[in-house]
């Protein structure tokens, strides 16, 4: 409580293993070109708040984390029980973020009442094939976001370690033409995840959902949503998508692109 954290040459702080964690009213800087040089990764916890603070650093600024490929999966020890409550995120590769080290799991987080001012991405949540791991039962309400030059809000399965808006689309075709493997324990899932009243302006997409076609993104609600963007929300490879009183403001195309991939969607 009540400290700056700065200047780290990778991640700044990287609670692992831990149980009953508050981490209130803290600062953490990184320079804007650090590589790897994210805020604060919550790795394999249980019981955790973060709340009252602010971050401004080189990759992403609040995530959850829970090891990687098979060590990640073999320790089997998920992140879960985290509050994230009235933080403010200036740059970073992702405001809030989920991934995409989630080989043991992500369960059970409330991130509220946050502030992104000028993050690359705005919510973030990312894996690729190999991971392995379930992330679920995420409830996100609250959040106002304001020049991303990025997605608002993006899911994203094939995550090839790259910034934000740094990979080509070459890059990202080659991986998503691969042929899809069978569903095993090196599958990733992101399932039953909220995000409501939130707020977004002066975003370049407003949302992007990037699932696998062997483990589609599952059962997400948008609700009360408002942005304004350059480009609309697409969604590929989804299955349960409720979508109620979202308004997408673009000045031309199409505010909502939904791929043949994308499945029982509710719009109201």
């Amino acid at each position: 409580e009540g400290v700056t954290f700065e200047n780290s040459p990778a991640w700044n702080v990287h609670p692992l293993g831990c149980e009953n964690l508050v981490v209130n009213n803290v600062t953490i800087r990184n320079p804007w070109y650090s590589q790897n040089g994210d805020g604060i990764d919550i790795e394999s916890c249980k019981n955790v708040v973060i709340a009252n603070s602010t971050f401004d650093v080189g990759d992403d600024a609040i995530c959850m984390k829970s090891g990687k490929d098979k060590p990640g999966r073999d320790r089997g020890i998920p992140t879960e029980n985290v509050v994230v409550d009235n933080c403010v995120v200036y740059h970073g590769h992702g405001g809030f973020v989920c991934g995409s080290e989630m080989s043991g799991g992500i369960k059970n987080v409330e991130v509220r009442r946050n502030l992104y001012i000028g993050t690359d991405v705005g919510l973030r949540f990312k894996s690729t094939r190999g991971r392995g791991g379930v992330v679920e039962n995420i409830y996100i309400k609250d959040v106002n976001m304001v020049n991303i030059p990025n997605e608002g809000l993006i899911f994203d399965l094939y995550y090839g370690g790259k910034g934000a808006g740094e990979e080509t689309e070459e890059e990202l075709a080659t991986r998503m033409n691969a042929d899809a493997p069978e569903v095993s324990e090196e599958t990733p899932a992101f399932r039953n995840i909220v995000i409501e009243d939130v707020k977004g302006a002066n975003i370049k997409r407003a949302i992007l959902f990037n699932g696998l076609p062997e483990m589609k993104i599952q059962n997400v609600t948008l609700r009360n949503i408002a942005i304004s963007a350059k480009e609309g929300a697409l969604f590929r490879q989804t299955d349960g998508l409720t979508i109620e009183n979202v308004q997408i403001s673009v000045p031309k195309g199409e505010a909502l692109i939904f791929a043949p991939t994308v499945e029982n969607v509710k719009i109201n």
